[in-house]
């Protein structure tokens, strides 16, 4: 456009006489931003100056003071930033802007001025901690750093304003904790500004000799586990797909992101299910007596569900109760153990399963404050480990590689139950050669159309541009005692109840009616995602339908007739979601939550709607006598 090319052309003329000042560099940002911002996002020249020759100039600056400080500039990705941002980042503090504490050039969304800030991330603490709960922290820890280093009051204010219309620009205003701001109209020298920057480095580089965090935080222990885990909502899930689409590799490729140091050996087990399995005994073992003596023998999962239980205990969590106890801080430290069923509905599921099946619905964790508590009933009883004689006491003991002490004894009074850093993920095909899924199977599980959540994309396998989220296990069991937890955007979980009424008032009169059940899982999918925004919320109610709903349904004409008009159920459903998906249910609107961008500062992902796609897919499918969810 005319306006773009008078855009470059500035910039040019401005760089023809020779190198530009960072003065004026910074006034071509704030001149230029918002008519850039209303102009072609790709290769624009005002977003080229900002990241390389204004990034430049502060890394020359931050070079002189520490060469190994990290400068990071962004305008957006794919479109527009609200606020553009230029950080400096301390590797001995933070090596993300989503955490930690670090400087940072805040652009206001209008143009008329910037600022240079001391922020602090918010994306990783309001994933763990919940927005409310992490803007409390934010400002426990503005307090504690002006404290510690009051210089800084003197050096800039306490509050900025960036008259940004975003949520995320927004935010940068709440992280603030101490800024110095540039009018537009009268940026100083270069002098003056690096002068404010070398002041504003030296008191950063103090703070790494400071304890600055919350005292609850204060003793916590370098984590293993990764800040960006995605907590899952249930730690069983089903991976539906045809055969060679990287299901089982996905299993390993999430084992290997959690396990710490690059091997599977601890923290993934693989196990083949064989067509003959029809009792729980096949996969957790059995007692025998063959020998004369009343011995047990074991399994492969067996023993990697006390190799999970070992992992638990290492951390100093609390085992000596039928219930165990420990601090948040302490999770950061137990990695998840990922249990690998290849092939799962070989046999029939709810015969040999059903013993993890009945016991994964005991699973209940009660939090106060950051102390929890958890408990689960027993897969292998304590009673069956009692009535063996001592040496098959001893030998099952050996068998599980497990010392005396806490944990063993522990096994003996109360058995051993579902470790709640075990996640079970079971590889599914759907053809001539396998069982179906009883509704038992489906409401227990979140099951993944492999193929809609991890698309095979040819273009990309010899450069992929995107990867799977890390996952995690979850943390809580029921939404009613984590009420505290929903973000702002659905605080008492109304929205969401509403929206699993309209789609019950669908189902209703079906087998497909929907219970307390998944009410409790859709609100626990909402703490889990953290959504702020009701597209993200609708975004959450979108793979809740595709991983909860939808696969329950199946059937001929006459079973998926709708009991409130001449349609299909699937009619009704379609009609439902698009009231009720309304911000997603056209184009590539809606935020991916499983995936995310490579070497991307921004790492969102852009879809359209599953489940009204997928909806459509078994809609058309009735047409031909008979439909179901699995591909």
């Amino acid at each position: 456009s005319n306006l773009l090319a008078m855009n470059a052309l500035l910039i040019n003329i401005c760089c023809a006489g020779g190198e530009m000042q960072l003065s004026e560099i910074l006034q071509k940002i704030n001149q230029g931003w918002v008519q850039a911002t209303k102009e072609p996002f790709t290769e624009h020249p005002l977003a080229m100056l900002f990241r390389k020759e204004f990034r430049q100039k502060i890394v020359d600056i931050v070079e002189e003071f520490d060469p190994f400080y990290e400068v990071k500039a962004s305008v957006g990705a794919g479109n527009w930033a609200s606020v553009p941002w230029l950080s400096i980042l301390n590797p001995n503090m933070t090596t993300t802007t989503q955490d930690g504490v670090y400087p940072v050039y805040l652009f206001k969304a209008d143009g008329t001025g910037f600022y240079l800030s001391l922020s602090q991330g918010t994306t990783t603490p309001t994933k763990k901690l919940g927005k409310r709960l992490a803007e409390k922290q934010a400002i426990e820890i503005k307090e504690n750093i002006l404290n510690k280093l009051p210089k800084l009051m003197s050096w800039g204010s306490r509050d900025i304003h960036l008259n940004a219309k975003t949520s995320l620009g927004q935010s940068y205003e709440k992280a603030n904790i101490v800024a110095k701001y540039y009018d537009a109209k009268s940026i100083p020298s270069d002098d003056r500004l690096k002068e404010d920057l070398n002041i504003l480095l030296m008191l950063y580089k103090q703070l790494e000799d400071f304890s600055w965090m919350p005292k609850s935080d204060e003793t916590r222990i370098e984590p293993i586990i990764g800040q960006n885990f995605e907590s899952l909502s249930k730690p069983f899930l089903l991976l539906a797909g045809i055969s060679g689409t990287g299901k089982t590799r996905f299993v390993r490729q999430q084992a290997l992101a959690s396990s710490c140091n690059g091997s599977l050996e601890d923290t993934y087990c693989l196990v083949s299910v064989r067509p003959d399995w029809h009792e729980p005994s096949d996969l957790l073992g059995y007692t025998s007596r063959l020998s004369g003596d009343t011995n047990y023998v074991t399994t492969a999962v067996l023993q990697f569900l006390v190799k999970a239980w070992q992992e638990i205990e290492k951390t100093g969590i609390n085992l000596e109760g039928r219930a165990i106890t420990g601090e948040k801080t302490q999770l950061d430290n137990v990695r998840p153990y990922w249990l690998c069923l290849d092939e799962m509905n070989l046999a029939p599921v709810e015969q040999y399963f059903a013993d993890y099946l009945s016991v994964l619905e005991t699973r209940e964790w009660i939090w106060a404050d950051k102390d929890f508590t958890y408990s689960t009933d027993p897969l292998l009883t304590s009673n069956v480990i009692k009535n063996l004689s001592q040496e098959g006491q001893a030998k099952l003991r050996t068998d599980l590689a497990l010392p005396e002490g806490a944990l063993w004894e522990r096994f003996l009074n109360f058995g051993i139950g579902i470790p709640f850093n075990l996640i079970v993920a079971g590889t599914v095909n759907m053809d001539e050669t396998t069982h179906g899924f009883s509704r038992k199977v489906i409401d227990r599980a979140l099951s993944f159309d492999f193929g809609e959540f991890f698309p095979n994309n040819y273009d990309e396998y010899f450069s992929p541009k995107s990867e799977p989220k890390t996952l995690s296990y979850p943390i809580w069991s029921s939404a009613l005692e984590s009420k505290e937890l929903l973000p702002d955007i659905d605080a008492d979980g109304a929205k969401s109840i509403e929206f699993l009424k309209s789609i019950n008032m669908v189902l209703n009169n079906s087998p497909f009616k929907l219970a307390y059940r998944a009410l409790n899982e859709l609100l626990l999918s909402v703490i889990s995602h953290q959504p702020q925004t009701d597209t993200e919320l609708q975004a959450v109610w979108d793979d809740f339908l595709m991983c909860k709903v939808l696969p329950r349904i199946e059937g001929d004409v006459d079973k998926l007739a709708s009991t409130q008009s001449n349609n299909s159920i699937l009619d009704d459903l379609l009609l439902t979601l698009s009231i009720q998906l309304d911000d997603i249910s056209a184009g590539e609107v809606r935020r991916d939550l499983s995936r995310q961008k490579l070497d991307t500062e921004d790492k969102t992902i852009l879809i359209a709607c599953r489940s009204v796609a997928k909806l459509t897919w078994m809609k058309n499918r009735l047409a031909l006598g008979f439909t179901s969810f699995w591909p």
